[in-house]
């Protein structure tokens, strides 16, 4: 737990605000999902749920952005 805890610290003080986008919620839901499936994969699970969660969060602003801004011909 004490691994979790310091993985999001870090997290949340190296990343900006653009690339923390859906980082912090991935990595936690990342690393809980570790934690119930190992000894040492917690930490693991959450740099992998980071990234997804960034990913997600990146491909929705994507699709927001579309919405609002149609393209033109």
């Amino acid at each position: 737990m004490k691994k979790i805890a310091l993985t999001f610290a870090t997290a949340s003080l190296m990343a900006s605000p653009v690339v923390a986008k859906g980082c912090l919620k991935g990595a936690a839901v990342g690393g809980v999902a570790g934690h119930f499936v190992g000894r040492g994969h917690a930490v693991a699970g959450a740099a992998i749920g980071c990234v997804i969660g960034h990913h997600r969060a990146k491909v929705a602003a994507q699709k927001q952005a579309r919405a609002h801004n149609p393209p033109k011909h």
